[in-house]
């Protein structure tokens, strides 16, 4: 018995007795059937005995205050709930409060109680007395069902942009409507609320103001063009926000920090759209950005945490808008800088979002400079952190900012830490150093003591992407073969080698081993006991691959061939269980035997060079990070001046072409792409008109903004080439020498499908005959969300002024969708870098001196005349940076070489900048006119 003299089963009784007599207790009767709310059945108090009177309202709230209690100690409730809903109709504030509570923490949206609350709710919304209203309000958003979503979609935006609402009920109901949205966006119908909604960004009240920012920016990821005049209000309001003290705000300052959650909101938002296209907005945005930016320079006004976690959410969301927009090169160039003197701050979570915000910039033209030179300061994170997910984003960063300048560094800091990183991370770190070496290998031995290295530190987490990779490059390049054969040889002679370095060795052995045969270290036979001293240390697959390159020794050593007789003829090979490793046996000891020298040599000649394409690591790497955006960050790399080694995917086996490209087209695989036009191909001529057809055969002129987009990328390869609210396009380039390739990502913006989506090329005739474009067909439905992707090979055949037209027709919600915008094509893009000493480069310039040969313009500067945005932009424009070659320090000099299909076209360059007269002189010279009045004529743009 327990004190009260109830036993442990009637505990629960004797709780709900307690306080009140048995006059005003609930009398747990008969069962009336189940209540199919959370409990397992349900219990309907019986009717009280003949005397006793009904509860009252404060005893029916406080037994349901115990019901509560009780369910969440863990107990079932199967009882009560019709009370509960009896509350709802109370015009006491605690009654109808307490009701609301039970229904929203008990009752599900299969209740058969859900007509009555919905009733109840129904009178609350419409009773005006804003107590009630946010009760309802609350209850609609916690339990938040279809049902609910059904009953009151309607009503709340009503309630929401009603000029007599409460500015509580007003901040209740688009709170309400949010999570309506979230959970059934079917039913939320799109009306005349949606514009009044937008203007809820100027209301006086910030809670308010932040209220409905959380609902727009929800909407309008899925609605832009609803609520794209919401772009002006947010900036104003964001300006108001930025420029006030913290006085001004009392009500909604927090540790000295203006509305710090309604900034990150309105950045948010903005985040939505691309940069203001009206000059004053933008400029707005701006001033918002730079007064964020400074602020964050500011010493501290307190010392309490709170103070710099809000200061920093606001500086973090801020930069996250600079990075969006990626038009700022000042803006992108500051922010890189703050970032940096986050990589050494105490705090572990600020150094992890700097360096994850530092890979994202590490993308942008502008800013990559900048973020090289925090190189070190990546570097030690990497070796002193002690959380493993900031050293992972060090390693992100580090490979982000990889170029040619300092791929070697990078690549033996990498190595350095795959000694001692964690586990988990070990098999991204060998993909990215693999990437990494040979996307910039200027030297290919450097390259194979790189793999071979990895192969030695994490051997078990090479892939075999990794080693099918070196094998490629190495059978494809004559100038390195024997230094792999070389290398892989000393390489084996270790007493521990790993799997992987068997098979590596193995193959290129079995290949390019006479190449090294002459040295009597190193000779035939020597090589043959080494490998074979490997082989049952082995796997079943890499017994495979190292018998045949017994067979290979066969043809390319008959010196021991009666010594590889014998092993294949050994019964552990003839008689071998696995029946690969028999049957290889067999068929390689017979060949040997009875095949003449020519037939010998014939079938065992040397393997010929593989199609350049795509590394498949790189595509492993970009599996293994999931899933893409339309423009993938980690992967948005840029080529400054340096050779890409390794070319695009070849096509599917099978694909015909219509033309026949050159040989040097072949490498990158174009062969097998079909030609210009990207969609279906055009209806024969004839008399009769396809009145049903989905594409008008017009083409719409260029869309607004094109043109400035288009002189982005002169100077960079990776980015946004246009976007509205229905569509973005994002590049992603690679160019070497006269060949290229371009990928086109289609992001569909809208919840609607695209239909009949055909994007193509259209060239001028003079165009055609000097750039060769052979596309891949795109699938002609785009998923709303969802993006496409589309490979374009380029070849250049001869010098060129235009640019071709990217024009894009689909059909969205039924109404046709045309545009077009110009692809940034342009004859920069062949230009290959030449390092040249201050004397060659004079002398060059001296013989290019003739009048058609130089083109000089002068120009006043559009941008600010910053000396490290010009060093980057003469790189990304594909020419070398000669450092310390012209007498005048402060003038810039480039040099480089144009490639053609049919010529090589040298080309030297000056910028002369007047900081006091905000002028340039650009002077170019080249061996053709035509080359040197185009390359002034896009290099002069870009300053």
């Amino acid at each position: 018995m327990s004190p009260s003299g109830c036993s442990a089963p009637g505990g629960i009784a004797c709780y709900l007795l307690s306080g009140l007599g048995p006059r005003n207790a609930f009398p747990v009767g008969r069962c009336v059937g189940r209540e199919p709310g959370r409990g397992s059945s349900s219990c309907s108090p019986s009717p009280p005995p003949p005397g006793d009177k009904a509860l009252d309202g404060y005893s029916k709230k406080k037994y349901v205050c115990k019901l509560l209690f009780i369910f969440l100690l863990g107990h079932d409730i199967d009882f009560g709930h019709m009370e509960a809903v009896n509350l709802l109709s109370s015009n006491r504030y605690t009654e109808k409060q307490i009701g609301y509570l039970f229904i929203s923490v008990l009752v599900n949206s299969n209740s058969e109680l859900i007509r009555l609350i919905n009733n109840a709710v129904k009178n609350d919304l419409a009773s005006r007395n804003p107590s009630f209203m946010g009760l309802a309000l609350h209850c609609i958003a916690n339990v938040g069902s279809r049902e609910m979503a059904e009953a009151f979609a309607a009503d709340v935006p009503r309630i929401l942009v009603a000029g007599d609402t409460m500015d509580s009920v007003k901040q209740s109901a688009a709170l309400c409507l949010l999570r309506l949205y979230r959970t059934s966006p079917d039913l939320v119908p799109m009306g005349d609320w949606t514009s009044r909604v937008v203007h809820l960004l100027n209301d006086q009240h910030l809670g308010v103001v932040t209220a409905a920012t959380s609902l727009i920016t929800t909407l309008a990821q899925k609605n832009p063009e609803e609520f794209k005049t919401s772009v002006s209000l947010a900036v104003s309001r964001l300006s108001r926000i930025v420029t006030s003290a913290s006085t001004d705000l009392q009500d909604y300052t927090y540790y000295f920090v203006p509305a710090p959650w309604l900034s990150v909101k309105l950045l948010r938002l903005l985040q939505c759209y691309p940069p203001p296209e009206d000059p004053a907005v933008r400029g707005r945005l701006t001033e918002c950005l730079e007064t964020i930016l400074n602020k964050a320079q500011e010493p501290p006004k307190s010392k309490k945490v709170q103070h710099s976690n809000a200061k920093n959410a606001v500086l973090f969301e801020a930069i996250s808008l600079i990075i969006h927009h990626d038009s700022e090169p000042n803006l992108l160039v500051r922010a890189c800088n703050q970032l940096g003197q986050f990589l050494q701050h105490r705090e572990t979570n600020l150094r992890y979002l700097a360096l994850e915000s530092m890979c994202t910039l590490a993308s942008s033209e502008f800013s990559h400079e900048a973020v090289k030179t925090h190189i070190e300061t990546v570097i030690n994170a990497l070796k002193t952190e002690r959380d493993v997910s900031v050293r992972q984003r060090a390693v992100d960063l580090l490979y982000a900012m990889c170029d040619r300048s300092n791929a070697q560094q990078i690549v033996a800091e990498m190595l350095s830490y795959l000694e001692t990183a964690d586990y988990s991370i070990r098999e991204e770190i060998v993909l990215k150093v693999a990437i990494l070496a040979e996307k910039y290998a200027v030297d290919y031995t450097w390259y194979v003591d790189t793999i071979l290295n990895l192969i030695r530190i994490a051997g078990d987490y090479v892939s075999e992407e990794v080693w099918y990779r070196v094998i490629q490059i190495v059978i494809n390049r004559d100038d390195v073969q024997g230094y792999a054969a070389k290398t892989v040889f000393e390489a084996l002679q270790a007493p521990a080698c790993h799997e992987n370095l068997v098979k590596v060795g193995g193959y290129i052995l079995g290949e390019f081993g006479n190449l090294i045969a002459g040295d009597p270290r190193s000779s035939p036979l020597i090589q043959f006991d080494l490998l074979h001293s490997k082989f049952h240390l082995c796997g079943a697959p890499t017994r495979a691959l190292l018998l045949s390159t017994y067979i290979k020794f066969v043809n390319l050593f008959p010196e021991v061939k009666t010594t590889i007789q014998d092993v294949l003829r050994s019964d552990s090979q003839l008689r071998n269980a696995d029946v690969e490793l028999q049957q290889r046996a067999v068929e390689y000891l017979r060949l040997s035997t009875v095949a003449s020298t020519d037939i010998l040599a014939t079938v065992l000649e040397e393997m010929p060079p593989f199609p350049e394409r795509e590394s498949s690591i790189l595509a492993k790497l970009k599996k293994k990070k999931g899933p893409s955006t339309v423009m993938d960050l980690e992967e948005a790399k840029r080529e400054r001046g340096s050779d890409v080694n390794g070319g695009p995917e070849p096509a599917p086996a099978g694909a015909s072409a219509a033309s026949t490209p050159s040989p040097s087209a072949d490498l990158l695989g174009l062969g097998a792409a079909p030609p210009v036009p990207a969609g279906p191909p055009p209806s024969s001529g004839g008399l009769l008109v396809d009145v049903f057809s989905d594409s008008p055969s017009a083409v719409a002129p260029l869309a607004p903004g094109s043109e400035d987009n288009f002189a982005r990328f002169v100077c960079k390869n990776n980015g946004v080439l246009f976007e509205n609210q229905l569509l973005q396009i994002g590049l992603k380039s690679e160019f070497r020498q006269n060949l290229g390739r371009m990928f086109i990502f289609y992001g569909n913006k809208t919840s609607t499908q695209f239909l009949h989506f055909t994007p193509t090329l259209i060239c001028s005739d003079d165009l055609q005959a000097s750039l060769s474009l052979q596309t891949k067909p795109v699938d002609p439905t785009v998923d709303g969300g969802a993006q496409v992707q589309q490979a374009v090979n380029i070849e250049c055949v001869s010098d060129f002024a235009e640019a071709p037209v990217l024009n894009i027709q689909f059909r969205y919600g039924g109404t046709f969708q045309n545009v077009s915008v110009k692809l940034p094509i342009t004859l920069n893009k062949f230009f290959q870098p030449t390092e040249m000493a201050s004397q060659d480069f004079f002398q060059r310039w001296k013989q290019l001196s003739s009048p058609q040969q130089e083109v000089q313009s002068i120009f006043r500067a559009k941008h600010p005349m910053d000396t490290e945005i010009t060093k980057a932009k003469i790189i990304g424009f594909g020419s070398a940076l000669l450092e310390e070659v012209d007498p005048n320090p402060a003038n810039f000099v480039g040099a480089g070489i144009i490639h053609t299909k049919t010529t090589q076209i040298g080309c030297l360059l000056r910028l002369e900048p007047n900081l006091q007269a905000q002028m340039y002189r650009l002077t170019l010279r080249t061996s053709k006119e035509s080359v040197s009045q185009r390359l002034c004529e896009l290099l002069s743009e870009q300053f």
